[in-house]
C-alpha cells in the first residue's frame, strides 16, 4: 500500500511540473498585451536618448531592453553577448534594464558578463514604444528609430533564419535597404515592462 502511495504522489507531482512548464511555455509563445494608450513608434522617427550616449554619437545605437526577472529576458543574454563581441567596434551598446527591483549597473554587467553601459531610464523604452523585454532597438547614426522588435523567433535565439535584430543591424552598416520582417519580428514577445502592469 505505500509504495502505491509513493508511485501515485510521484505521479502526481511529475504531472504538476509538467503542467506548470507547459503553462510557462504557452503563456510565452503568446504576443505580449498591448497596453492601454500605448503609443506607437514608427521607423525613422527621431529618438531623444539623453546626454548618457553623447560619447557613441558617430555609431548606429544598439538599446538592449531587459529585465532580470523575465525568464525570456535570461534566456537571450548568450546571443545579445555574442551580438556585442561580433558588432561592438561597428555599433555602440548598451542595455536599459526595466524593472521596479533595485539592481545597480554593476549587478548587470555581472550577470552578463560585459562591460557596456547600463543605463536605469524607463523613459527610453517609452520614447522607443518598447512595452515588453526582451526587446532590440536600433537607432541610426541620426539616432532615428531603424529597428524595434524581437531578437528572434525562437526564444533561446537558435533560428539562424530568424536572427531579426542581427539582419536589421547588418542591413543598417551595411548601407542596405531596410529588411522586411514579419509580424514574429515585430510584435512583442516576453514579458510586459512593470511600468504597464497594474
Amino acid at each position: 500500500m505505500r509504495k502505491w502511495l509513493i508511485t501515485g504522489w510521484l505521479i502526481l507531482l511529475c504531472g504538476s511540473l509538467a503542467a506548470l512548464f507547459w503553462r510557462t511555455e504557452w503563456v510565452y509563445n503568446l504576443p505580449t498585451p498591448v497596453p492601454a494608450h500605448y503609443q506607437p513608434i514608427h521607423t525613422g522617427a527621431p529618438i531623444a536618448v539623453g546626454v548618457q550616449f553623447k560619447a557613441a554619437a558617430d555609431k548606429p545605437l544598439f538599446l538592449h531592453f531587459f529585465n532580470p526577472d523575465c525568464p525570456c529576458s535570461r534566456f537571450n543574454i548568450k546571443h545579445f553577448k555574442a551580438l556585442v563581441k561580433q558588432y561592438g567596434h561597428e555599433a555602440s551598446f548598451a542595455i536599459v534594464p526595466v524593472t521596479k527591483k533595485n539592481y545597480t549597473a554593476k549587478d548587470i554587467q555581472s550577470r552578463f558578463g560585459i562591460d557596456i553601459p547600463v543605463v536605469f531610464d524607463t523613459a527610453i523604452a517609452t520614447a522607443c514604444g518598447v512595452y515588453s523585454t526582451p526587446q532590440a532597438v536600433i537607432l541610426d547614426r541620426h539616432r532615428r528609430l531603424y529597428y524595434r522588435g524581437n531578437y528572434n523567433r525562437s526564444r533561446y535565439c537558435t533560428d539562424k533564419n530568424t536572427n531579426y535584430a542581427q539582419l536589421a543591424l547588418d542591413s543598417l552598416l551595411g548601407n542596405k535597404l531596410y529588411p522586411v520582417f514579419d509580424q514574429l519580428a515585430l510584435k512583442a514577445y516576453g514579458c510586459q515592462l512593470p511600468t504597464y502592469t497594474k
